[in-house]
């Protein structure tokens, strides 16, 4: 592997992991209800989900699943049902500390379950596995290396979008602001279901 190929690796996982989606969005809406440490496990889990999905697709999983219709259309079907059920509930909090917040933040698990469902992360990691395949004629290096890259890059993504959310929630005073970022938030994940059909 050299230098060149592993920074040009760094830089498609920045930007593949910083631009808005399912992830960010829910990354923010636990910055701003429940503080950095709180939403610790979550940017964990998905980092984590992240990550083993990109060593997944370098040996080969992730094109297994995009190519089998009946397990495509399954994992379709369960990243939606989830990601609504998070829309839900994110649409339901009210402002931190009032009764109809959510108690606790999502977990470790909540966020690695979210990546693994969602057929747009495995089109993506599937991609990049076959763009870098130049990078080691060893796949196992290769997946070390997109798990590496991806992880990382997701942890520090999902780190600047849980700090946006706590400077909301600075901002934010009264009960109806507090509503609609909820719901905006909550339209950003129904939003974040259309690639998942209408990835290739």
């Amino acid at each position: 592997m050299t230098a060149a190929g592993l920074t040009t690796l760094a830089v498609f996982a920045v930007v593949a992991t910083i631009t808005p989606g399912g992830a960010t969005t829910l990354a923010t809406a636990s910055g701003a209800h429940f503080g950095f440490r709180r939403s610790i496990p979550l940017m964990a889990g998905i980092a984590v989900g992240l990550a083993t999905m990109a060593a997944a697709a370098a040996a080969g999983l992730g094109g297994l699943v995009l190519a089998a219709p009946a397990l495509r259309l399954t994992f379709q079907l369960g990243g939606t049902v989830y990601l609504l059920w998070l829309a839900i509930r994110t649409a339901r909090s009210g402002s931190p500390g009032n009764g109809s917040a959510a108690a606790r933040p999502f977990g470790f698990l909540s966020g690695v379950w979210m990546l693994w469902h969602n057929p747009k992360g495995w089109a993506m990691t599937v991609a990049a596995a076959a763009s870098f395949a130049s990078l080691t004629s060893q796949p196992t290096l290769l997946a070390g290396a997109l798990g590496a890259a991806f992880g990382l890059a997701a942890a520090a993504s999902l780190t600047l979008w849980c700090l946006a959310g706590l400077v909301l929630a600075r901002v934010l005073r009264t009960e109806r602001q507090w509503t609609t970022l909820n719901i905006v938030l909550a339209l950003l994940l129904v939003a974040s279901i259309v690639p998942i059909w209408t990835a290739n």
